[in-house]
């Protein structure tokens, strides 16, 4: 089993860039399987869930071409197969873009249940609602989501909670179907609107996106043969941004899009963080005599604070000076990481969506495990905050969301190695 060991205590300081977006990239790359031609994408992450979503294409018949580290090439013509059943499939929740992709390439798609981080349920009816007002026919049963449809109609969504999947999935089957579809209530996350973005590029009418109503005219062919770049990484710059406070340290974060991080960059300031933006970089240190103080947070959907920073955030609190609260409004399981603050000398209570935690803790180090990816980057950051020794296990998990992780953080001066073990 693999691990990070930590040694905590040192303020990291200096710069980092951040790579690109790991949601925006799954959702980009399933996009293209829906193209009619070649295309090029590029920015993507060093993380493990791409490099198994390329897999799944690959699988299925796509033409995948490495041209560059985060660069790609490719050619969907060459799918030969409107079923995605390898047990790869389930290795990660991103996969299942590809319900909208086949459907929309092929009017039928069958798709093994995806994977991901476990921290709530996650159904797919507001997916197979979209699919349903296109003129799909849709069934799940045995583990695999089915779909079909004799022709792909646009058509009016509602989507009864707002969801970013949901909304990827429902524009990726109505980008070529006879007509128009008008999504309401639909998600207006950064990685929305680069799908959006992308789709255009290669020859699609998708209009709204950042909006709560995209509004899609379909086209019967796309052409493609653009380069795409994706967005950088709006979690992976937060968890930098927050290390910096946490750590008595001073990171800038380059190569990122100030717009996209100001839920963070409003709660860091009213926390008593100085945070300067510029161009396409932020910097985030506590200024010499002003204090650490704890506030209220609340995870929303987009524009609201990012439920995928929250456990970083959560380990902020533990170290502010006052009361803090976290209220997790979008996952109803998302504070199982707590117990092992707890281990490490953080005074927290959680009921049910609501996490009080009582700041100034004198964090210490202990052997802890990843339970999800967010929640396993928040163990490093408390072991790199709090003194001795952390031993973070099941570092996969981490590594399907943050690239160089290791060598990112010692490049900014943390001590922390990775461990190799023979342990079965």
């Amino acid at each position: 089993m693999r691990s990070y060991l930590i040694e905590g205590g040192h303020p990291l300081v200096g710069h980092v860039r951040i790579g690109g977006s790991k949601n925006a990239s799954l959702a980009v790359l399933s996009a293209a399987m829906v193209i009619d031609g070649p295309c090029v994408i590029d920015n993507l992450p060093a993380i493990s869930d791409i490099d198994i979503l390329l897999q799944i294409f690959t699988d299925i018949g796509a033409t995948v071409e490495y041209l560059a580290p985060g660069k790609v090439r490719l050619d969907a013509r060459t799918i030969n197969t409107h079923e995605a059943l390898h047990s790869r499939v389930t290795e990660l929740r991103g996969s299942y873009y590809l319900l909208g992709a086949l459907l929309g390439r092929f009017g039928k798609v069958a798709l093994r249940m995806p994977g991901g981080c476990d921290f709530g349920v996650r159904p797919i009816d507001l997916h197979l609602k979209g699919f349903q007002a296109l003129g799909a026919t849709t069934d799940v049963g045995r583990g695999i989501v089915t779909c079909s449809a004799e022709e792909l109609t646009g058509g009016g969504v509602f989507l009864d909670t707002v969801s970013v999947g949901a909304t990827v999935n429902i524009m990726l089957a109505a980008v070529k179907a006879k007509g128009k579809t008008v999504i309401d209530n639909a998600a207006r996350e950064p990685h929305i609107v680069d799908v959006a973005n992308f789709l255009n590029a290669m020859g699609a009418d998708i209009r709204g996106a950042g909006t709560d109503v995209i509004r899609i005219n379909g086209r019967p062919m796309l052409p493609g043969d653009q380069e795409y770049t994706v967005i950088p990484d709006q979690i992976e710059a937060g968890t930098y941004m927050i290390l910096a406070p946490l750590t008595g340290g001073d990171i800038t974060v380059d190569g990122v899009i100030p717009k996209h991080m100001e839920p963070l960059s409003a709660k860091l300031q009213e926390m008593g963080v100085t945070v300067e933006e510029g161009e396409d970089s932020i910097r985030v240190y506590l200024a010499e005599g002003d204090t650490l103080r704890a506030t209220s947070y609340k995870t929303m959907p987009y524009p609201g604070f990012p439920t995928d920073l929250q456990p970083q955030a959560t380990v902020l609190l533990c170290v502010a000076e006052g009361t803090g609260r976290m209220i997790e409004n979008v996952w109803e399981n998302r504070f199982q990481y707590v117990d092992a603050l707890r281990m490490m000398g953080a005074n927290i209570i959680t009921s049910g969506r609501l996490a009080v935690v009582q700041g100034e803790a004198k964090l210490t180090g202990s052997r802890v495990t990843a339970r999800d990816l967010r929640a396993g980057a928040a163990m490093v950051m408390a072991g790199l905050a709090g003194s001795g020794s952390t031993e973070v296990y099941d570092i996969d998990r981490i590594e399907r969301g943050y690239e160089y992780f290791v060598e990112k953080l010692t490049k900014l001066g943390a001590v922390i190695s990775r461990i190799e073990s023979n342990d079965a």
